[in-house]
């Protein structure tokens, strides 16, 4: 026999392909002292360790994997960094594999030569991988009534189930596929989707913001009373998305910001008319329009006068016992008893 390690290996790797190609494998077989170990389960990144009992006189050892030797002994074969030999002696010849990555799941065989003859061990390596979100849609911008269509995918093993809700605002719609079919989109059904995709090693969780855009609507207008001279406010809500833009008029006429002693200011949803002086000529009605790239809405208000009690007419309304109502109200019963004298005339 070629007691030559390289050449000894070269002979096992290729009985080890025979072997995969259909020769007898059976861990049940007693003539035959090829052994199949139990699966192996790693987390990608972890460290597994290959452990092979020697047992009698050993002559020659090696480490193969799918396609190539690893370890013919002592003498290291493979490239790969993360391949080491641990333990070798006559009891035990123990390999690690650390950051273990999914191309190194497969067949590991342990093939040792005795001083009676040669027998091999195989295992299977089986690499567990945490789900990782590989395609997700990106935020959108819709028009109110659009069909959306979410989906996000991911990578895993065990392969990961997907699901879909809606966050924010808090809501019942979702999903259990890859898919988030969302037909004729409402203003409600904006806000932050979660997609997750998960297994049993962990959870991968992003999110995708769905914007909708719709006209303005408008909150009916508050008339107002105002005294003359006095202060007064206009007040104009709109909801709308992109927010509204807000134009004023009295009766046809555009009110410009600044001008007769009027101030327009709006910011977000609300808009407000302030007149700081209040004259006979502000008086009558008003119209607030918002507007968006989707259309408009308007409402309308009517600015009317109030009239503040007099401290002459408050003593009149207060004075009970012969003032000027107590003069009117005598007047009234002098008239009620004179009235069949004047009929008769």
């Amino acid at each position: 026999m070629n007691n030559n390690p390289v050449y000894w290996a070269l002979l096992v790797g290729m009985s080890v392909l025979l072997m995969e190609q259909g020769s007898v494998r059976s861990q049940g077989d007693a003539q035959s002292d090829n052994k199949v170990m139990d699966n192996i389960t790693v987390r990608q990144g972890e460290t597994v360790f290959l452990r092979c009992a020697q047992g009698d006189v050993v002559t020659h050892t090696a480490w193969l994997n799918r396609s190539s030797i690893l370890y013919a002994g002592e003498d290291k074969w493979s490239v790969d960094p993360r391949v080491s030999l641990v333990t070798l002696n006559q009891d035990e010849f123990t390999i690690k594999i650390e950051n273990v990555e999914m191309t190194d799941e497969g067949q590991y065989v342990c093939a040792v030569q005795t001083s009676q003859r040669p027998r091999t061990t195989s295992v299977y390596i089986l690499v567990q991988v945490p789900p990782k979100i590989i395609n997700l849609s990106k935020d959108l911008v819709v028009n109110e009534g659009s069909n959306v269509t979410l989906v996000c995918q991911a990578n895993g093993k065990p392969e990961p189930s997907i699901s879909w809700r809606l966050i924010s605002p808090s809501g019942d719609l979702g999903s259990d596929d890859e898919y988030l079919e969302i037909p004729s989109i409402s203003r409600q059904r904006a806000g932050t989707y979660e997609c997750s995709a998960a297994n049993e090693i962990d959870t991968d969780v992003q999110t995708v913001d769905i914007t909708v855009n719709y006209a303005p609507t408008v909150v009916e207008g508050r008339d107002v009373g105002v005294t003359l001279g006095q202060r007064g406010v206009l007040e104009c809500e709109a909801d709308a998305v992109p927010e509204a833009d807000f134009e004023w008029y009295k009766d046809d006429r555009r009110i410009l910001n600044g001008l007769d002693g009027l101030e327009i200011m709006s910011s977000g949803s609300l808009s407000k008319l302030t007149f700081f002086n209040v004259s006979e000529g502000d008086y009558g009605n008003y119209t607030c329009v918002a507007i968006n790239k989707l259309g408009s809405a308007t409402t309308n208000f009517l600015l009317y006068v109030v009239i503040e009690p007099t401290s002459s007419t408050l003593l009149q309304v207060q004075d009970g016992s012969g003032g000027a109502m107590g003069l009117h109200f005598h007047s009234c019963l002098l008239l009620l008893a004179l009235l069949p004298l004047l009929l008769r005339f």
